[in-house]
């Protein structure tokens, strides 16, 4: 995805009708924004217009090189083997098949001629390249040059000798039966096998469940459940024994929840497991929560705001004092979009201080303080404690009691800026949130500088994305809030997207900005309606709107959006 020429690139796309002018526009805006740290192809890939095949064909066919959809069935494995199994991974490049002295190699960059000087150089041979993108050829690498955590399922039932499981039917006496055969390669090989490719395939979820003599292992993939193996049921005792012992608890305790934490590498990045178990009446269910450090923060420009709300956002969070709070129900990627905001305003001139239930991932200059209930460390003493430390900006996890609320209120009062969550459905009902919650309606409106209000959406695989017609009945609401509008999009399902239709998530948002009028009707203590009603003269686009602009612009379906936004 290299272009010699930012501008070249992207009149060849809109020359062939890949992409809008407009979308150039932007991308090309928002790469000087970051000051070039990406390239344009990237950043395109990265926005949706266009796919990472689109942008290779065209930049190959400047080139005069030929363009490939790499696969394995393409390359021979024993060709492979001409060049050193570093060299492949760090420049991303793979040998096809060798004729008449001549390797053909397919690579990322098909206009680096210091990068075919050295193919000679290290291969011997003459080098004919040709263009694939960096997606096939890496996963025909991992194809033919597996790491040590990948192995074929297959091979690991062959090795299963059913006896050494017979220990789930035994008593309990037999703990340190179960611990060995919990240590044993199969079971070892299994429980690494599904932590890898969870990781690699974006879940943030693995459930193990026994049920009625079967096992089954599923993935959160995009906020939905997929299932993923259905390992033999006599596995099950070793595998939530194996599970345990990686995070510290207690394989002796079955009849109660336990939770605890896994730290992994995974090709060489950091990878924290949130480990829950629950007694069922069928054997312990475990659900393993993925938090990949290295996904944890995103730029607020990648969230899915829209070009207007994001600079009102900016707005918000840039003020000198107050509460920020961003809503929405567990799941919505809340947490998200606050790592987000720090991680922009993080500065030597500050003093960031979070106080989390977890800390999801560790943020360099920001200092992190993880809650501990039954130490007592609770929000409200670390709040408490946090303003005897010269804070400028708080970030708090979650206001969950009255005595959070008021200390949150003292520190916006105080000249601080704080950042928190809350459950509601929508932005305004946390203003009724807040007075439930203890804080008198006037300091309601003193503190309160803007609120977000936010749901996840699948985005339209690129891949298989075609235009959709509408129902009449979906066709009226759309038009109800939107107003005509027929470019309607929706992925007929591929196996890039395991036949979903869908791949990755974006946000959308509903941002309540408090001006005078609100302010007065909160601080006489109106209810939701009287808020609503001091709205009104307001611009407002609900969560339901900006969802809609988001489909109409072909980035998810009609459907997503209200699925997301049903009451």
């Amino acid at each position: 995805m290299h272009d010699a020429s930012r501008m070249q690139l992207g009149t060849l796309l809109v020359d062939r009708g890949l992409l809008r002018q407009e979308q150039l526009d932007e991308a090309l805006e928002r790469q000087a924004r970051h000051g070039h740290r990406k390239l344009l192809g990237e950043m395109l890939v990265e926005l949706g217009y266009v796919t990472e095949d689109q942008v290779l064909e065209v930049l190959a066919h400047a080139y005069g090189v030929p363009f490939a959809h790499i696969s394995p069935s393409l390359a021979d494995p024993k060709v492979i083997e001409v060049l050193p199994r570093d060299f492949l991974e760090t420049q991303c490049v793979l040998p096809l098949f060798v004729v008449r002295n001549r390797l053909t190699v397919a690579v990322t960059e098909p206009a680096n001629l210091f990068l075919i000087e050295e193919l000679k150089r290290v291969s011997g041979y003459e080098v004919q390249i040709v263009a694939g993108t960096e997606t096939d050829i890496r996963s025909t690498l991992r194809q033919y040059l597996p790491s040590a955590n990948v192995f074929v399922i297959d091979d690991i039932y062959d090795d299963l000798n059913q006896d050494e499981f017979s220990v789930v039917e035994r008593q309990m006496t037999e703990l340190d039966k179960l611990e060995e055969v919990a240590g044993q390669s199969p079971v070892v090989k299994l429980v690494n096998y599904l932590i890898y490719s969870a990781v690699n395939e974006g879940a943030s979820d693995i459930h193990i469940e026994p049920n009625s003599g079967r096992l089954r292992v599923r993935y959160r993939i995009d906020g939905k459940l997929f299932q993923k193996i259905s390992p033999p049921a006599p596995m099950h005792a070793a595998i939530v024994s194996r599970i345990k012992i990686m995070s510290s608890l207690d394989i002796a305790e079955r009849r109660m929840p336990q939770d605890g934490d896994i730290h992994v590498l995974l090709d060489g990045r950091p990878v924290d497991l949130r480990v829950s178990t629950m007694p069922s009446k069928d054997g312990e269910k475990v659900v393993i929560r993925i938090i990949d450090t290295s996904n944890a923060v995103v730029s607020l420009d990648r969230l899915g705001f829209s070009p207007t709300m994001l600079e009102q956002w900016r707005r918000v969070i840039q003020q000198p004092n107050g509460v920020v709070l961003v809503t929405g129900p567990t799941g919505s990627g809340k947490s998200t979009t606050l790592y987000s905001v720090i991680s922009e305003m993080n500065s030597d001139e500050q003093n960031i201080s979070t106080v989390e239930d977890p800390v999801e991932a560790g943020l360099c200059g920001i200092n992190q303080f993880q809650v501990n209930e039954k130490a007592g460390f609770t929000f409200s003493t670390a709040l408490r404690s946090l303003l005897r430390q010269d804070p400028d900006i708080l970030m708090v996890g979650e206001v969950r009691d009255s005595e959070t609320a008021r200390i949150l209120t003292q520190a916006a009062l105080t000249g601080h800026l704080v950042l928190s969550t809350l459950h509601t459905n929508d932005s305004l009902s946390a203003v009724i949130r807040m007075i439930n919650l203890g804080v008198e309606p006037y300091l309601v409106a003193a503190i309160l500088r803007g609120v977000l209000a936010q749901r996840l959406v699948r985005k339209i695989c690129v891949h298989c994305k075609q235009k959709a017609e509408l129902d009449p009945i979906t066709a009226k609401a759309v038009r109800e809030s939107l107003g005509d509008c027929d470019s309607f999009f929706a992925g007929i399902g591929c196996s890039k997207c395991r036949t979903t239709g869908y791949s990755g998530r974006l946000g959308i948002y509903e941002l309540f900005l408090p001006e005078e009028g609100v302010l007065e009707a909160i601080s006489r203590g109106s209810d939701l309606h009287d808020i609503r009603a001091a709205l009104s003269d307001c611009e407002f686009a609900t969560l339901r709107q900006d969802g809609l602009s988001k489909a109409a612009a072909g980035l998810t379906t009609i459907e997503e959006v209200f699925f997301a936004t049903a009451l």
